[in-house]
């Protein structure tokens, strides 16, 4: 897995469509600021593959999400199909790239107050 800041040229109007498409479902506004080099393809002409990294706000809290999505040329639009990841493989980043908020309050709650000071580590999808 290889992740990159910018989406390539030649996957820009797909990955456009695929984030404007997400943001919309979710009636929030995302943006793209990671792009997986390793697994995002040209399925064939007019077909596309895209592994992105997501970030904005849901339910009211910040997240950054690993989605992807299948992007279709059609006539006269781009068809964006969103695909679940399967379950992670043990080690692998999760979907979902910010530990769930009730985990990292309780753990910060029974951490705070047994050490002198507390360092946080985040690596995206690995939590």
């Amino acid at each position: 897995m290889r992740i990159v800041d910018a989406v390539p040229s030649e996957f820009a109007e797909e990955a456009t469509q695929a984030v404007n498409w997400f943001s919309e479902r979710k009636k929030s506004s995302f943006k793209i600021t990671g792009f997986d080099e390793d697994a995002s393809t040209r399925l064939s002409e007019g077909e596309s593959e895209l592994h992105l990294i997501l970030c904005g706000v849901l339910d009211g809290d910040e997240v950054c999400l690993r989605e992807k999505f299948r992007v279709r040329r059609r006539p006269d639009e781009l068809e964006v199909i969103h695909e679940p990841d399967p379950e992670p493989a043990f080690g692998s980043p999760a979907p979902e790239l910010d530990p769930p908020a009730g985990e990292r309050k309780e753990w910060l709650a029974r951490v705070l107050p047994s050490a002198e000071f507390t360092v946080l580590l985040f690596y995206r999808g690995f939590w």
